[in-house]
């Protein structure tokens, strides 16, 4: 056995690693993880590995550490530097080598940092993440002296969209970065399109003065819906501190969630590949199940998870996937990955297409609806609370109860989810519901269950 420390098993994630700066992730764990990663990578026959780090303040140190461990392991190094997620997803098909190790914190409070990591081609999650635990806490690592090489992708990478997206008109656009690594290249890529793009905090701060980027908190967005309606712009994209998931708001400051945006690519996609599988994750708008046959698809539900929805995409064929947080995955003319930046590109393209954009917007079915919901925990309290509510909730009138994700339970007249969030110590809500009366009355049904196994916890419905 190794004489190495004990590891904080807790920021091996379901489909991520993931934890707090100088605390349970520091330089030399980092460096651990780059070692477990390329001897797991040296497993599958990978020589090599794209390197990629968003914009926060620990990510020069932590991606010169994670590619010392990688070295280490006898695998060689493309050093994307400062990048978006989906930047160093396309570097990896672009380059060959279906490999990715990319250093971010996501949505995370500016503390945290994490790994998302690919190796050829398979996005890790689940036993894939706990091996490397065990690798580390084995001291089970390959030997080597892996080389490395700098490159920019970005200019490959604005290229390839551009030659994919042909807007029918141009359009005016607002792009809010919240000061995460999207603002680098978001508003450049919509300017190649031909879009006139107003900027509102683009520039990268890992401090994240202005508001957290996480599009899918409403509150985030309020700067960007005060600013189109001072605005002549057609319609405003804000995007996580990553870059991977997309927000959208209309000319008349209403949010389109992300089960709503589907609901357009769905409708885009469709139109070329009917009979086309259409994959959206258990927080989504039950209407999706109708639009999606209406027009000659097959909808399917599944787990929440950019790993877990990318494997699903993987094994059924489906050329479109998203997810309530904002994960877009284009199959059909791009390559599979969550891809905010190119989910903005679509979007434009789509609307660009519209002869009233406002029209077609007000036009997709809508229902009451909360955002997500979260109750904050101590790690590790969330799976436990999950664990009594499978085993002692009653859903009183439920017509059927879905466990594959936590629990999303559905009535005639709506439905409520909880299920325990693999990126933070919480449970994630939604709820919704064709009136005000049935949304409150899921959501007590939903509150009495969780007091009866947490009766101190403060709802945030």
């Amino acid at each position: 056995m190794s004489d190495l420390p004990p590891l904080p098993a807790e920021i091996f994630k379901a489909y991520d690693i993931r934890g707090i700066v100088g605390k349970s992730l520091t330089v030399a764990i980092v460096e651990q993880i780059g070692q477990a990663l390329g001897s797991e990578a040296r497993l599958r026959e990978q020589r090599e590995i794209v390197l990629g780090r968003d914009g926060r303040l620990s990510g020069p140190e932590l991606a010169a550490a994670l590619a010392r461990g990688l070295q280490r392991s006898g695998i060689d190094v493309i050093d994307l530097g400062r990048v978006a997620t989906p930047m160093a997803y396309f570097a990896a098909h672009h380059l060959g080598n279906q490999c990715v190790a990319m250093l971010t914190g996501s949505h995370n409070p500016p503390d945290y940092n994490g790994i998302k990591m690919v190796l050829a081609g398979e996005t890790l999650s689940g036993d894939a993440i706990q091996n490397l635990l065990r690798r580390i806490e084995r001291g089970d690592f390959m030997q080597g002296e892996g080389g490395y090489r700098e490159y920019d992708i970005a200019t490959d990478y604005q290229r390839r969209i551009v030659g994919d997206i042909h807007l029918a008109r141009p359009l005016k656009v607002i792009v809010d970065a919240g000061n995460g690594v999207a603002g680098a290249y978001a508003p450049a890529l919509y300017r190649a399109l031909g879009c006139a793009v107003e900027e509102l905090y683009c520039e990268v701060d890992g401090h994240f003065p202005h508001h957290h980027p996480d599009p899918s908190v409403p509150a985030n967005l309020t700067d960007l819906i005060a600013r189109l309606q001072n605005s002549d712009a057609d319609i405003g994209l804000a995007f996580d501190g990553d870059g991977d998931r997309l927000g959208v708001v209309s000319k008349n400051g209403r949010i389109i969630f992300p089960d709503r945006q589907l609901m357009l690519f769905a409708a885009d996609v469709l139109s070329r590949n009917p009979g086309a599988t259409v994959i959206f994750d258990v927080k989504s708008s039950r209407n999706l199940f109708d639009w999606v046959r209406a027009r000659g698809g097959k909808p399917l539900m599944w787990k929440s998870g950019h790993s877990l929805m990318k494997a699903k995409m993987r094994e059924t064929g489906a050329l479109l996937a998203g997810e309530m947080s904002g994960h877009l995955f284009f199959q059909e003319r791009w390559y599979g990955f969550d891809d905010g930046l190119y989910a903005g590109a679509r979007l434009l393209e789509y609307l660009s297409r519209q002869a009233d954009i406002e029209a077609t917007l007000r036009a997709l079915p809508d229902s009451l609806c909360t955002p997500e919901l979260q109750i904050r925990l101590r790690e590790g309290e969330a799976p436990q609370l999950m664990e009594k509510l499978r085993a002692n909730a009653h859903f009183a009138g439920a017509s059927e109860v879905i466990a594959i994700d936590g629990l999303r339970v559905e009535y005639p007249d709506g439905f409520g989810l909880l299920r325990a969030s693999n990126t933070t110590p919480a449970i994630v809500l939604r709820f919704e519901a064709e009136n005000a009366a049935a949304l409150k009355r899921i959501q007590n049904v939903f509150g009495a269950e969780i007091h009866k196994v947490a009766p101190a916890l403060t709802l945030p419905f």
